[in-house]
């Protein structure tokens, strides 16, 4: 859902050339899998565009390529600093910091409350690429 929304903030702003998004897991259990279901509608209710994706998990290369990685919960960032080179730790932060917060966005796999997980991102993910664009 992160993805796909922040792709549509990046578009909206006529940002795609300069602003990449992608999401990476950080376990294996989804490797390959397409979104949610329940992820899906809730995103087509509101208009996003779908993108064709499947899972893959953070590698090497995309900690050193990114500026910045989100994290959505504290199990996110401490798997994310555990697999982090050192020198790209710093990149590493948790969603709800935009807001100076120490909310997590819950996962909606767990309960199906699509519609929590995306008000939640619909609330930081502006802020996010205001930092990004700054």
């Amino acid at each position: 859902m992160a993805e796909m929304m922040m792709k549509q903030l990046v578009d909206e702003q006529g940002l795609n050339s300069i602003i990449k998004v992608e999401s990476r897991a950080t376990s294996t259990y989804e490797i390959g899998n397409t979104p949610h279901p329940g992820a899906i509608a809730e995103l087509k209710k509101r208009n996003v565009p779908i993108i064709k994706h499947v899972a893959k998990q953070i590698t090497t290369q995309d900690f050193d390529e990114a500026d910045l990685i989100i994290g959505m919960d504290e199990q996110n960032i401490a798997d994310l600093k555990q697999m982090a080179p050192i020198s790209d730790r710093d990149k590493i932060r948790m969603a709800y910091e935009a807001l100076n917060s120490t909310a997590v966005i819950e996962d909606p796999w767990y309960d199906h409350k699509f519609d929590r997980t995306y008000r939640q991102l619909a609330e930081v993910l502006p802020i996010w690429l205001e930092e990004l664009r700054s």
